[in-house]
């Protein structure tokens, strides 16, 4: 049959990225308290086309994906985007697989059990000269008190959930439950599923008395970083959803 994809093409055109986005499919990952966990990603994958080129052929990249089975790792993100370089004839090859990480959590008196479920991603790409660059990303739900509303009234004080968003590069495997919890220690008081009313009692009043702006746990978060030697490169964002004004509060910090 004829191969539309592989006409030539002349606009003179090359295309950065190309190929599938939004692909549901089933992974496994490292787990630090259980070894592996199960878990379901949204996948992206691309490549570059040459301004010679009519089109790339969509459905190889479901087949090299298919070929990993649920086996993604990060010793294997350098060998899928060997592999979707080779098969599709690309000088660079990029890869987006987001999915959620549960983490099993125990109220902070009752130590009542609940999952938490927590949003994360990694960023892989291979530039022509083959150097794998990869990024974790963690999506880590907070809550917090404004320092300004606890000082400036008679009683009580505004709180409010928000949410930081943490990427980093490594040099060494970084788990993402370190991750989370560095982030989670940062904030006013940390989210949880279930709380009784001990625990109620324990994370309104840790959190009053942990009174911290957006710029606090930025700044904060930032400190623990550089603690760690196997933190090459990270950026923070923060984002607290006021309750009682009609927008959020932000803060952005980059290594660079």
């Amino acid at each position: 049959m004829k191969d539309i994809q592989s006409q030539p093409d002349g606009r003179n055109i090359p295309i950065n990225r190309v190929g599938i986005k939004n692909l549901k499919h089933p992974i496994r990952v490292l787990d630090k308290a259980n070894k592996i966990q199960d878990t379901v990603a949204t996948i992206s994958m691309y490549v570059d086309l040459p301004h010679t080129d009519k089109g790339t052929h969509m459905s190889r990249f479901v087949e090299l994906l298919s070929t990993f089975h649920t086996n993604i790792s990060y010793k294997e993100f350098s060998r899928i985007l060997s592999q979707m370089k080779h098969h599709l004839n690309a000088q660079t090859s990029h890869i987006e697989i987001d999915f959620p990480f549960f983490i099993a959590k125990k109220a902070p008196v009752t130590a009542s059990v609940g999952m938490m479920d927590y949003r994360c991603k990694i960023v892989a790409k291979s530039s022509a000269s083959n150097k794998v660059d990869l990024i974790l990303e963690v999506f880590v739900p907070i809550s917090s008190v404004c320092p300004c509303s606890k000082e400036i009234s008679v009683y009580g004080a505004h709180n409010q959930r928000g949410e930081v968003h943490l990427r980093t590069r490594s040099n060494s495997l970084v788990w993402l439950e370190d991750m989370i919890h560095l982030v989670e220690k940062c904030a006013s008081c940390e989210i949880y599923s279930v709380l009784k009313r001990k625990d109620e009692k324990y994370v309104t009043e840790h959190a009053y008395n942990n009174a911290k702006f957006v710029e606090d746990i930025a700044r904060d978060i930032v400190l623990e970083l550089k603690q760690r030697t196997d933190i090459i490169w990270f950026t923070v964002s923060v984002e607290n959803f006021e309750s009682i004004h009609n927008h959020s509060a932000y803060a952005y910090i980059s290594s660079e």
